[in-house]
């Protein structure tokens, strides 16, 4: 297992019976329903709000006194994560200002369980991990783990912080301005087919 500085930038809503209710932005099911959506001139909002009206995530300063409460707040699968994403803090915060002049800010990783509620909308495991860009917040189910070793085919720790290092990458794009510019393409393209 690594063993590094393990980041104090996750917020663990697993247990919290779907109070931390994710239709995400990174989930491949997402970007097929808005291009479908668009191919066909829907309005992809209707399919992506769908459930925004249940119940928001609890305050930071909730979240915070639940967790002592909750038995995995410890467990090995979070301390990995927290190395992984502590690992990346390392890295940017020092590439960062040096290649591209600017600050790195640390996201937040958001572990869930279910559903969860970003700023990206309504959100359910199926989508797997994303990066929502509205709250610069990373979100993690670990039943995507276990998928990537039993149905992909992908076990081990290298693939899962492979993914987390994927979704990182996403927050660097953002912060350079970089998945503008990528999403801004998409629905240029999407609207030419």
């Amino acid at each position: 297992m690594l063993r590094g500085r393990e980041s104090t930038n996750i917020q663990d809503l697993r247990g919290m019976g779907g109070r931390g209710l994710a239709l995400g932005g990174g989930g491949c099911g997402t970007l097929i329903i808005i291009i479908l959506a668009l191919i066909f001139g829907v309005d992809p909002r209707q399919f992506l709000d769908t459930g925004t009206q249940q119940q928001t995530p609890p305050q930071q300063s909730q979240v915070q006194q639940q967790q002592p409460n909750n038995p995995r707040t410890n467990d090995d699968q979070r301390r990995f994560v927290a190395s992984v994403l502590g690992s990346t803090e390392d890295a940017w915060n020092q590439i960062l200002p040096q290649q591209a002049r600017t600050r790195y800010r640390e996201p937040k990783l958001v572990l869930f369980e279910g559903q969860v509620q970003s700023a990206c909308g309504l959100s359910s495991s199926a989508v797997g991990p994303f990066y929502c860009p509205g709250d610069e917040k990373l979100y993690l189910d670990f039943s995507f783990f276990r998928e990537l070793a039993g149905e992909f085919r992908a076990p081990g720790e290298f693939a899962q912080a492979y993914v987390i290092g994927h979704e990182v990458g996403h927050h660097v794009q953002n912060l350079l301005g970089t998945m503008d510019k990528v999403n801004s393409f998409q629905q240029r393209a999407a609207q030419t087919q």
